[in-house]
């Protein structure tokens, strides 16, 4: 999927859309970063970071809970003491929400749990996230303006794959031959 770059800063973004990051914010949290849009409303936004890993287990964080070979990301700086998921397995955990076809978040954690330990989820149909990305209304929109994001489509598979080698430089290079310019551009601007 080749997408025309023009960073339109009038853009509404949608739930199930991602934020890339602009190549030059010096944020701990936001560098270079890929967050999956969970809610954008007039109450505010909400969304995940899906390219910052921790190196910590699943068991680790959580009591009672079974090993588990999938990545951990930092979803954001909010309430990054909570544990948060996203899914591909729909009806089969009551109470989620699908953010965008075919990938919902949380729902019934016991119900997951249970599943986890019978060994029926693989690592790719479940990513879990510590902490959460949040705007207060408008802010996201400003922040858009102000080019501070970059807002596009992304497709279930690419959401789900914890290992894909630089998600934002994968996703950028993808708006065309300006997108590749800016996924080239090195971190810090005075190596240029």
């Amino acid at each position: 999927m080749k997408i025309d770059f023009s960073p339109n800063t009038n853009v509404e973004p949608k739930k199930g859309q991602v934020l890339l990051s602009e190549p030059f914010l010096n944020d701990p949290y936001f560098k270079r970063t890929v967050i999956l849009l969970c809610e954008h409303n007039n109450e505010g936004s909400f969304g995940f970071v899906l390219n910052n890993f921790i190196e910590v287990e699943l068991d680790q964080i959580i009591e009672d809970m079974p090993k588990f070979d999938g990545k951990i990301s930092i979803g954001g700086p909010v309430r990054n003491s909570n544990l948060y998921y996203i899914h591909t397995l729909g009806a089969e955990i009551e109470e989620s929400v699908e953010i965008l076809p075919g990938v919902f978040m949380g729902g019934d954690f016991e119900k997951l749990r249970k599943l986890l330990y019978a060994g029926k989820i693989a690592p790719e149909q479940v990513r879990f996230f510590v902490g959460y990305s949040g705007w207060s209304p408008d802010q996201l929109q400003s922040e858009i303006k102000s080019q501070s994001w970059f807002v596009t489509d992304i497709d279930k598979d690419l959401v789900m794959d914890t290992e894909v080698d630089d998600l934002w430089r994968h996703i950028m290079k993808k708006f065309g031959r300006k997108g590749e310019v800016i996924a080239n551009m090195p971190e810090d601007p005075s190596l240029n």
